[in-house]
Order: structure tokens, then sequence, then C-alpha cells
């Protein structure tokens, strides 16, 4: 196969994949297999303090607000969430932003 259609191929196979990355989520990963709560979840989303993972480009902040607020009501800490703070490049490479909620009643 030349070097022409490996590159082709690989950049459909990227931009294939790369479709459902932009997506926001909240970024509250488990560490597999650890039995101590404290060291359960490694993402910096807390219970009471979701932390949303988006583009700005693509993702509104009604969109980003609405994964926040669910998360609140979802471990019942509050019923909507009040933006604490924003951080730019320390997500992923191409959902680089962070935004801090904290949950209020």
């Amino acid at each position: 196969m030349s070097s022409t259609k490996i590159s082709i191929l690989s950049l459909l196979m990227f931009f294939s994949a790369a479709c459902s990355v932009f997506e926001p989520f909240v970024d509250r990963r488990r560490n597999a297999g650890e039995t101590d709560l404290n060291k359960l979840y490694v993402g910096r989303s807390k219970k009471d303090a979701p932390a949303v993972c988006s583009n700005n480009l693509w993702t509104d902040e009604a969109q980003i607000q609405a994964l926040a607020d669910n998360e609140c009501i979802k471990y019942g800490t509050g019923t909507h969430a009040v933006l604490t703070n924003t951080t730019h490049f320390t997500c992923r490479l191409l959902l680089p932003t962070h935004t801090y909620f904290k949950c209020e009643k």
C-alpha cells in the first residue's frame, strides 16, 4: 500500500472517530478495581463540585450548565450548579476547557 493511501486511510479513521470526541462530559472517571472510596474517582469532578470538559467552539454554555445541574441532582448535593472557575488547556486535546461548578440548593 502506498504512503498516500495510508495517509488518507489514517485521516479518514481519525475524523470518523473524532465525531464523538466533541461531546462535553463530566470529568468523573473511575479507578477500576479500587476499593478505597477516597481513591475510587480520579477525575476532577466531585459529588458537590462537578467539572465539565468541553470545547467552546462546539458547545454552548447552556449545555455545560445542564450537565453540571444534572450531576448535582443525580447525587443529591443540590438543585443547581453555580459557576466557580474556568481553566483552558487542562482537559483533553479536542475538549481543552475545564468548567468548574459548585452545587447549591
